[in-house]
């Protein structure tokens, strides 16, 4: 099922973070930004960082974001207050969606 869920409209490219394709430790995620209505797959190591992770979404959906603080990440919901934590710490699993959103939120035109 993870499988269906990470690729629900994403990019089909998949971003690889810290991992050469063999990692053994290695998930699948989606990483989504509302604002661009887009999202895209990452494979990442369970030991790297949500603030790794953000900072790679973010390159790829939002090139032009000046500074990564200006998003928040959350997760079923949450919002991960500790970006500095491992992936494995902030109990995600493969297949795990995480919405990066700006901290403040903006008027709709």
């Amino acid at each position: 099922m993870s499988a269906v869920v990470s690729g629900l409209r994403a990019r089909p490219a998949l971003v690889r973070l810290g991992t050469d394709g063999n990692a053994s430790d290695a998930i699948i995620v989606r990483a989504q930004v509302p604002e661009v209505w887009d999202a895209v797959r990452i494979e990442a190591s369970r030991s790297a960082t949500v603030l790794e992770l953000k900072r790679r979404a973010l390159a790829e959906l939002v090139p032009d974001a000046a500074d990564a603080e200006a998003y928040v990440v959350k997760v079923r919901g949450f919002e991960v207050l500790d970006e500095t934590v491992s992936l494995d710490e902030a109990s995600l699993r493969d297949g795990s969606t995480l919405l990066i959103t700006g901290r403040r939120r903006r008027p709709v035109k």
